[in-house]
């Protein structure tokens, strides 16, 4: 179940993950004309009728995107696509990040994740704060 051809892809995020909130907030302010990336809560509607139920389980519960062809990108890996799409200097960035192995970026990933509501807190609110120009980029 891809999404058509210009449409933004999806970033599915840990609506009550602080850290989760940051990364969207970064990702909002390099893809400026929001052409790049839309973005949903885990706990949304969105990720409901996006993701089949029986994909669920497997998935991590921090950062996931959901590409225009259907697939489902996780951990490091997502992150190092968002990067390469966000282009200039975040491209060369995502590059060095890929010469990495990713079992090793993925250890990593898993580490901030396992301790990311102690470092950088919890949220009750499933969508970080933006403008109101940038909240039609959010789906429920």
């Amino acid at each position: 179940m891809g999404k058509p051809a210009g449409q933004p892809e999806l970033v599915f995020y840990d609506g009550h993950c602080a850290l989760c909130h940051r990364s969207v907030k970064f990702i909002l302010k390099h893809d400026r004309t929001g052409e790049h990336f839309h973005f949903a809560p885990l706990q949304g509607a969105t990720f409901a009728s996006s993701v089949a139920p029986e994909r669920r389980p497997e998935l991590p519960d921090s950062v996931i995107l959901l590409t225009r062809d259907g697939s489902l990108l996780t951990r490091s890996e997502a992150f190092v696509y968002i990067l390469r799409r966000l282009g200039g200097g975040w491209k060369v960035l995502a590059s060095v990040f890929a010469l990495i192995p990713r079992g090793l970026r993925d250890h990593a990933y898993d580490f901030v994740a396992r301790i990311r509501y102690r470092v950088f807190g919890k949220r009750d609110a499933l969508c970080p704060i933006v403008p109101p120009d940038l909240r039609a980029r959010f789906e429920p």
